[in-house]
């Protein structure tokens, strides 16, 4: 019977150093993504995940690891922002690196695999359990069901695969943020982003239309910006009357809130003092927002490990959706104003950009 296959016997059929090759299948930086893809294959063809190997290089481990052993599989697709790099989705995947390295186990990170290829080469056995973190095409994630291993989704929900998932607790916070908006007497929002996009904005809106709703406040969303996001708002605003802009812009997230406030000063439109504009995630401190939520990426993705290793043991019990709560964030220098006063009578926007 063949032996382990061993990191430097990957090395010598891929041409590249063992370094690489232990970089690679660790998820960690110091190779590409494409070359980081090309080695993972090249392991899982070679019987590497059969035998699962401990990667060299790891840090100590905790004095608990002595439970865990194995490979969990990290599928971070690398779609619109979502990559290391983002201030957002970087941090969780540290979380996730970090813990299951406490935990004395070995992380294999996939970035865009073929979802009818890679799964196929891929022992389950040898797999412990799957961590997606971000959106995930429905496809990837069926191919994934007929694996039979626990998974767990970071800030993620598909109707057609029920798994464990973590979130921020969206819809709290949000409405947290909406009330301490309506208790500075604010009645005039627009909520902004594309709520197709993640299920996160989605559940954002939701709790944004609730917060009003409950609150007796009309609401008067223009739908286009639900779904054309800050194009829409470049384009509506040139329609609208400056008696008719709202007084506060609530932002699907930070990103998003940054791009509305470039939108709104090049329409020559006074942020925050005309309007405000508020946001959430907490990636950007710069931008003249008047209030996020701080979100604790790094802990998503720590409470991602805890949760599947707890699924690990208890295979049976019900799906369960963590609920992390965030810390809503109000920067009084960058409060709008709620009433216009004497001196700034109601005037079309074009009048407004060219005074």
């Amino acid at each position: 019977m063949r032996g382990k296959v061993t990191l430097q016997e990957i090395a010598d059929a891929a041409g590249v150093s063992k370094f690489a090759v232990s970089r690679a299948l660790s998820g960690k930086p110091g190779v590409s993504e494409e070359t980081r893809t090309v080695l993972v294959k090249l392991a899982a063809q070679m019987g590497y995940f059969r035998n699962h190997p401990k990667v060299t290089g790891l840090e100590p481990r905790d004095t608990d690891a002595k439970e865990w052993s194995g490979t969990v599989l990290v599928l971070f697709p690398n779609i619109r922002h979502q990559n290391r790099e983002s201030r957002y989705w970087g941090p969780v995947f540290e979380g996730i690196s970090e813990r299951l390295k406490r935990k004395g186990m070995d992380m294999v990170t996939l970035t865009e695999p073929s979802t009818e290829d890679m799964f196929s080469l891929l022992n389950p056995e040898a797999i412990k359990g799957i961590i997606t973190v971000g959106s995930v095409s429905t496809p990837m994630l069926l191919n994934i069901y007929r694996m039979g291993i626990p998974v767990v989704m970071v800030d993620h929900w598909d109707s057609a695969f029920l798994s464990d998932t973590v979130f921020t607790d969206n819809r709290t916070c949000m409405s947290e943020l909406m009330k301490d908006l309506l208790c500075r007497g604010y009645t005039r929002f627009q909520f902004v982003g594309q709520i197709d996009d993640a299920h996160s904005f989605y559940e954002r809106w939701e709790a944004f239309r609730s917060t009003l709703e409950m609150s007796g406040v009309q609401l008067q969303q223009n739908k286009a910006f639900l779904h054309g996001g800050v194009q829409a708002l470049e384009e509506e605003l040139d329609k609208l009357n400056e008696s008719e802009l709202p007084e506060v812009f609530v932002c699907a997230n930070d990103v998003t809130a940054a791009q509305a406030v470039d939108v709104l000063k090049r329409k020559g439109i006074d942020v925050p003092r005309r309007c405000g504009v508020t946001g959430f995630d907490d990636t950007n401190e710069q931008m003249p927002i008047y209030a996020t939520v701080r979100v604790d990426k790094e802990l998503l993705g720590m409470r991602a490990v805890d949760q599947l290793l707890w699924r690990i043991t208890n295979p049976d019990s019900p799906v369960e959706k963590k609920l992390l709560h965030a810390e809503l964030v109000i920067r009084e220098r960058h409060a709008p104003r709620n009433s216009r006063g004497k001196d700034d009578p109601e005037r079309p926007i074009s009048s407004i950009r060219s005074s």
